[in-house]
């Protein structure tokens, strides 16, 4: 190498050195401020992504809100006499402006959430298979003035007032702030609101093996069909959100028909329960979603430890992570599911909407953070002619807030007008009267009759007293109707336990074993078999006349022989003696 080229490599050197010396020596003049400034709007930018706010979006579009989707057959009778006329889901819907993000709002709903104050009436409701829920009353007759409300009036047999009945989400309950807007709101319109209590929840205990799971659609159907038949002449409503909605989609699929719902709501449901479960585990967002809900399922299951200790897999779920793992050591186990998998495929109400027979309006967020939109099912909403699909580019989970001051919620509305509408039009849904044999009515007094109120160490209301054996809701309904007021949580199960009767055993002597005795005892078992046959698989009366026919006729042919072949021999001895 020449010295010309070493000289000219050096001086490159060398003039590359200053130039990063005269770089650090311009970034150094640079004032501090200036850096924490820039570091300030990094931050904020990467937070307004990984938040998904829209608040610039909203500034551009001048605070206009978006316009709401509607999914529906061309020809549906449903969307053209109904839906059309409700202005709220033909509208915009604008976010609350300092709450512009679903995972802002979704918050705020859960530790804020504003809702109204009033009181419930509880009813506790025993189910068939000796399980307990709390029934939570708010009247409409109660409206008044103000935001206090106190449910303290019975509803009569005669009443048309309509009943709204709402079932809550995963491990929610009455006092919920989304549940307590809406029953608010419909209570102010004049309707009767139910929130029918989850198993376990609403500071009752559980009393049987059977635990309510996001498919679990049998303490539905029970409470729905005893309203009906305690309440014949009001028409019945019902509005269900998060896993609760998801429950009524696949309740309505599975009656079709047959149920006795004049119409109803889905608010923000999950529809594929599998899609789902791959969507919450997918980004870190939606993990704090779900290790969020896992808590919540644990203490749930913490309520109920020694039935789970002994019907699931305790330490299974106490290390449980993520609601997949709580499903696979307590769900799929308490359920009889062969997987979580087939749980969430089995429990799926994307599947059976498709069979939803009454009016049905369905809302959910495009950008829910825990339902997601990749499971919608779009085309089975848009084939089926009973259901309208209202989707919306913003919302959260069950947020919907609007208004300066979040004090509202948009869905809350938007359910209530198109109810509303629906019951002032002739396209409510009516069950066809269908007379079912060995159903009847108790005339025995309910004094003296479970179930009666006691509270535990923790705070949980259990049944105890006379148990009664029902095949059927009607049959024990007299059973299921005492009242307890609930204001507070606290203050229901204090009132509760001061209430309480005594529980008393009484003893009696059997009767004696006469003939009679027998020949009644003998009957009852045969009709109380026959009615609960025909309750089972609801077939003809013919099939259990032929039945009874066939089942009797050897004594039936006896008798008849005897009394016939007496005569005959009567009149053959007559006969010789003429001779």
């Amino acid at each position: 190498m020449s010295f010309s080229e070493e000289s000219s490599s050096s001086s490159s050197s060398s003039l590359n050195g200053d130039a990063y010396a005269l770089l650090f020596n311009a970034l150094r003049l640079i004032p501090i401020s200036h850096y924490l400034l820039a570091l300030s709007l990094l931050f904020v930018i990467v937070i307004y992504n990984f938040l998904e706010f829209h608040f610039v979006e909203d500034l551009f579009s001048g605070f206009r809100g978006s316009p709401v989707r509607l999914t529906f057959n061309s020809s549906s009778p449903i969307y053209d006499g109904v839906v059309s006329k409700c202005k709220i889901v033909h509208g915009r819907y604008l976010v609350t402006p300092w709450l512009s993000s679903p995972h802002i709002q979704t918050a705020f709903l859960h530790f804020f959430g504003r809702p109204p104050c009033f009181s419930y009436r509880r009813q506790l409701f025993r189910l068939s298979d000796g399980g307990m829920i709390a029934l939570d009353w708010l009247m409409g007759s109660t409206a008044g003035p103000g935001d206090v409300f106190h449910a303290n009036n019975f509803i009569s047999k005669d009443d048309t007032t309509p009943i709204a009945i709402v079932i809550p989400g995963l491990t929610s309950d009455s006092a919920a702030s989304y549940i307590r807007h809406l029953v608010f709101n419909t209570a102010k319109r004049g309707w009767n609101v139910v929130v029918s209590n989850h198993r376990g929840l609403g500071g009752v205990s559980i009393t049987s093996d059977c635990f309510y799971n996001a498919g679990w659609t049998e303490d539905a159907r029970e409470v729905i069909d005893y309203l009906h038949h305690e309440y014949p002449k009001a028409p019945l409503f019902a509005i269900g959100t998060s896993i609760g909605a998801n429950i009524l989609v696949k309740y309505l699929g599975e009656e079709g028909e047959k149920t006795p719902v004049a119409g109803a709501a889905a608010i923000c449901p999950p529809w594929d329960l599998l899609i789902g479960d791959r969507f919450i585990g997918r980004r870190l967002i939606q993990k704090l979603y779900d290790r969020a809900l896992t808590i919540g399922l644990q203490d749930y299951a913490q309520l109920h430890e020694p039935r789970y200790s002994r019907l699931a897999n305790w330490e299974g779920i106490k290390k449980s992570r993520s609601i997949r793992d709580f499903d696979n050591h307590a769900t799929c186990l308490v359920g009889k599911f062969e997987t979580v998998d087939t749980y969430y495929r089995n429990c799926s109400s994307s599947t059976y909407v498709g069979n939803v027979s009454i009016p049905l309006l369905c809302i959910s967020s495009l950008d829910d953070p825990v339902c997601t939109v990749e499971a919608i099912p779009w085309d089975e909403c848009r084939a089926n002619k009973n259901v309208v699909l209202a989707t919306t580019w913003h919302g959260g989970h069950l947020a919907f807030f609007e208004g300066i001051t979040a004090a509202g919620m948009w869905w809350v509305r938007a359910v209530n007008e198109y109810l509303g509408v629906l019951h002032s039009s002739p396209y409510m849904h009516v069950r066809k009267k269908v007379q079912e044999p060995g159903l009847h009515l108790s005339t025995e007094s309910s004094i003296d009759q479970g179930p009666y109120l006691n509270v535990s160490e923790d705070g949980m209301v259990a049944a105890v007293g006379n148990e009664q054996t029902r095949n059927s809701i009607v049959g024990d309904h007299q059973t299921n109707s005492e009242m307890v007021l609930d204001t507070e949580q606290d203050e229901q199960l204090t009132g509760a336990k001061s209430d309480a009767v005594p529980n008393t055993d009484r003893t009696c002597e059997p009767p004696a074993n006469t003939p009679d005795t027998e020949l009644r005892n003998l009957t009852a078992s045969v009709t109380s078999c026959l009615n609960q046959l025909s309750q089972r698989n609801k077939r003809s009366m013919w099939l259990l006349a032929y039945v009874a026919i066939i089942t009797t006729w050897p004594l039936v042919g006896s008798a008849l022989r005897f009394i016939f072949g007496k005569k005959r021999k009567n009149v053959l001895s007559a006969t010789l003696t003429k001779r």
